[in-house]
């Protein structure tokens, strides 16, 4: 049965590459992107809306829905702080989910991180770790989170120097014993594991480390 996806984050690296890969899916017949500026798609099937993400509620049906991707995020440098950077990073993320549960949605799919953890002492992968950890407890039949290592491709207007970096260097280094889990994954492969995972059926809470991702 075809089913209507909603996609937050559907403007940055992996959420470009997911809506043209749901376009393509013979499982997706509408897919709903919620963006913060007015977003046009050469699909009749991509249905676009522009949401306040400070105010969620005043948008809830739109979140009437099968399945949600979520792949919304931000850099500490482009959000100023590492507080504006959880709002996006957490907050608004964990109010989609919370509405989506409410509303009946019912496969979640989150982009975390690779090393999500509460106990990091890096404040991103805490955070993350802690988004994961508050996801769990919403009423979704299905959760799937993704966890990618360094994400690699082209992204819009947002240089980021330490990728740019990694993305050079990374390839290398894994080709050493022991550094192979951080090898970099390009966004559209990404896309194309979160397509595939939504055609899943199951119960419960999944994880699907980087391993995972490579394979088809």
């Amino acid at each position: 049965m075809s089913k209507t996806a909603i996609v937050i984050g559907a403007t940055g690296l992996v959420g470009l590459h997911l809506v043209d890969q749901l376009i393509n899916a013979a499982h997706i017949k509408k897919v709903v992107t919620l963006t913060r500026r007015p977003v046009t798609y050469h699909s009749d099937k991509v249905i676009n809306h522009v949401v306040d993400f400070d105010n969620l509620s005043q948008y809830s049906t739109l979140f009437e829905a099968d399945i949600l991707f979520s792949s919304l995020g931000t850099t500490k440098k482009t959000a100023g702080s590492i507080e504006a950077q959880r709002q996006v990073d957490f907050d608004y993320q964990l109010s989609v989910a919370q509405l989506a549960a409410k509303m009946g949605v019912k496969h979640y799919l989150l982009v975390s991180s690779s090393g999500a953890n509460v106990q990091s002492n890096s404040a991103y992968l805490k955070m993350k770790g802690e988004l994961e950890q508050a996801i769990e407890a919403l009423s979704f039949k299905q959760i799937s989170i993704i966890q990618p290592s360094l994400l690699l491709g082209k992204r819009n207007n947002d240089f980021r120097l330490a990728e740019k970096i990694g993305s050079a260097l990374l390839p290398l280094l894994c080709v050493i014993p022991g550094l192979r889990k951080y090898r970099p994954i390009t966004g559209q492969q990404v896309a194309i594991k979160l397509s595939q995972i939504s055609q899943q059926s199951s119960k419960g809470v999944n994880y699907f480390t980087l391993d995972a991702l490579f394979e088809h």
